[in-house]
């Protein structure tokens, strides 16, 4: 049975909030995400981190100025997910903006894997570039960079992802993640790492004094793309992240969006004006993925680094019908995951790991997701790659940390796993399939080690009940207004309700009528057309719901469960 937990939250902070200015009800919401002081909260340039704590973000500014003025071609190595897409348009943009002569390639999934291979510079060296600038990609890429080096290429790597053994001889890594660097966020995404990079160029070139000829370019500008590769990539919302994704939506909602993201709003049916960080991770960003997942990145690029708003659209229909075919594969693999899981019980053991020859490797990560949400397991699901191998793509819960488990796996087992990277919460992998089984008992074992019962119960946190006065459509307006994600969740409540009238819409949704505390309101459960009982106590969130032009409150159910009078 799943367990509903309520936020802890310290009523000194409360008070203290309550006293800055904020709602009862804001007040205990950010205090449960400890936050204690209205600093915290402020989403203004004054208080984004400067980037001079950044390690090596002034040399690289200082080699990039170089190779600006000496009219050298510089050539961005991109990565196939929304993250690296937005980091490479960022580059492009800011590069191009500061003078630089710029291009950019994005490694296949399918051809050449993840990352600056020796066979992707091999590839990036058919352009005669000077200068290799890897983005959200290369901290690992021991090889790819000893290649370039041996060809005549400087490497430059910004990244995010966590670094190995031994870091690559390129001749600068920025990345807050390396060892030395005293950044204070350390959940930059790819894209912010890039973003930092070009107001470290700013700098050094204001220095140069090269703005009294050139017209000083206005970074803000790309901070629309800042924030939806940072949603994107589920990495933690600190006040830092927070700031860069604020600014982003307020640029977004004012219509000063790049004409790619206003094209994929549109073809996903959602008004900029009114757009959320849940807008930019669950419609925005799986649009953009999809180019990676199913075709070429490139395509995802191209649709965020044109001016053009008819070709951003006609780029961004494509990629809506690449995310309509993806989600086709995924409801396939998942049927096909759910039902070689029959005679097996996931609850049996501390992972869950699955292979299928017939998986598409460019959805495993999503599949993985899923089930991990469904069986609250460390998952990891594999796909036939090239030359026996298959690749795997895994995502974890908050006991695990799953590149360290992959680390510890690798370190027992030093012939299992050919190549790892990721974070605590995702990863991905690489190993012969001949030793899938070999994986699967080491992999258990490590996570048994690491987890304990109490981390793999199904919990959900909440917010608690709402009182009567804070149910309403001011309340829910004020919630969509406010940047949330990983590490600082939606809000979430829960409460007891009776069930006044319920009816099938969409084939497949409930739409409600609830009686709770002398009012009744509307609400909607998704995925579900089976009648409810008529006592239930529910866990929901307030949704603004529009209709015809008009705007009413609606609960959207995320959990219920019977109530016996």
């Amino acid at each position: 049975m799943t367990e509903i937990t309520l936020r802890r939250f310290s009523a000194a902070a409360v008070q203290h909030l309550r006293d800055s200015g904020y709602s009862f009800a804001l007040a205990k919401i950010f205090a449960a995400r400890g936050i204690t002081d209205s600093k915290q909260l402020d989403t203004t340039f004054a208080e984004l981190l400067p980037f001079d704590a950044l390690k090596n973000a002034r040399e690289m500014a200082g080699l990039l100025a170089d190779a600006i003025a000496a009219k050298k071609k510089l050539m961005v190595i991109a990565d196939y997910d929304a993250d690296g897409a937005t980091a490479c348009a960022v580059a492009v943009r800011g590069l191009r903006a500061f003078g630089a002569q710029i291009d950019f390639i994005v490694p296949n999934r399918f051809e050449y894997g993840y990352g600056l291979t020796p066979e992707i510079v091999q590839l990036a060296a058919q352009s005669f570039p000077d200068i290799l600038i890897t983005v959200d990609n290369g901290i690992a890429s021991v090889e790819g960079v000893a290649k370039a080096n041996l060809l005549g290429m400087q490497v430059l790597v910004t990244d995010h992802h966590l670094p190995g053994d031994t870091l690559p001889d390129a001749a600068c890594i920025v990345n807050p993640n390396q060892p030395g660097c005293a950044f204070p966020s350390k959940n930059l995404a790819g894209v912010g790492v890039m973003f930092y990079v070009l107001l470290a160029l700013r700098a050094e070139l204001r220095l140069r004094g090269s703005f009294a000829v050139l017209a000083e370019p206005r970074l803000a500008e790309l901070l629309d793309l800042v924030a939806l590769g940072t949603i994107a990539d589920v990495v933690r919302l600190d006040q830092n992240n927070r700031i860069l994704v604020q600014q982003g939506l307020q640029r977004i909602r004012a219509g000063r969006a790049c004409a790619g993201i206003n094209a994929l709003l549109q073809v996903a049916k959602k008004d900029p004006a009114r757009v959320s960080s849940q807008d930019l991770g669950f419609t925005v960003g799986p649009r953009l993925n999809a180019a990676g997942r199913l075709d070429d990145m490139s395509l995802g690029i191209n649709c965020l680094l044109t001016d053009d708003a008819s070709t951003a659209l006609q780029i961004a229909a494509k990629l809506d019908a690449l995310n309509r075919e993806r989600r086709s594969i995924e409801t396939d693999m998942q049927e096909n995951a759910l039902a070689a899981l029959e005679h097996i019980d996931p609850k049996d053991n501390f992972s869950l790991t699955l292979f299928d020859e017939t998986w598409h490797q460019g959805v495993i990560g999503i599949l993985a997701s899923r089930l991990k949400e469904k069986f609250h397991r460390p998952t990891i699901a594999f796909a036939r790659s090239n030359n026996g191998e298959i690749k795997g793509s895994g995502r974890s819960i908050a006991g695990l940390h799953l590149r360290d488990a992959l680390d510890l796996v690798s370190k027992r087992h030093p012939a299992l796993i050919k190549k790892f990277g990721g974070h605590a919460a995702a990863a991905g992998l690489t190993i012969a399939e001949a030793n899938f089984d070999d994986f699967v008992t080491a992999f258990e074992k490590v996570s048994g080690e690491l987890l304990d019962a109490s981390d793999l119960a199904q919990r959900i946190e909440t917010d608690g009940a709402l009182e009567h006065a804070e149910m309403n459509l001011e309340v829910a307006r004020l919630l969509d207004e406010q940047v949330w994600g990983q590490g600082f969740p939606a809000p979430q409540f829960d409460d007891d309700f009776v069930v006044q009238n319920q009816r099938v819409v969409g084939e497949k949704h409930l739409k409600l009528r609830l009686g709770t505390k002398g009012k009744l309101i509307e609400a909607i459960l998704f995925g579900h057309n089976e009648p409810l009982p008529e006592h239930i106590h529910a866990v929901y969130s307030l949704s603004v719901n529009e209709y015809n032009g008009t705007q009413s409150l609606q609960l959207v159910i995320r959990h219920w469960r019977e109530v016996m009078k």
